[in-house]
């Protein structure tokens, strides 16, 4: 599961954004283009540069 804070990648284009909130299967996401919206967390994965 994600955390506020995680950076995560959208699967589906690639965009890169930053875990604002979790409410059960949702997250939501400020992306790099400082657009914020809601995601089913199975269209997100961790970004892989990150670290732990």
């Amino acid at each position: 599961m994600f955390n506020a804070g995680d950076h995560v990648v959208f699967v589906l284009d690639g965009a890169v954004g930053v875990v604002l909130h979790v409410d059960g299967g949702r997250v939501q996401v400020l992306w790099e283009d400082h657009f914020v919206s809601w995601e089913k967390a199975e269209l997100l994965r961790l970004f892989e540069g990150q670290q732990a």
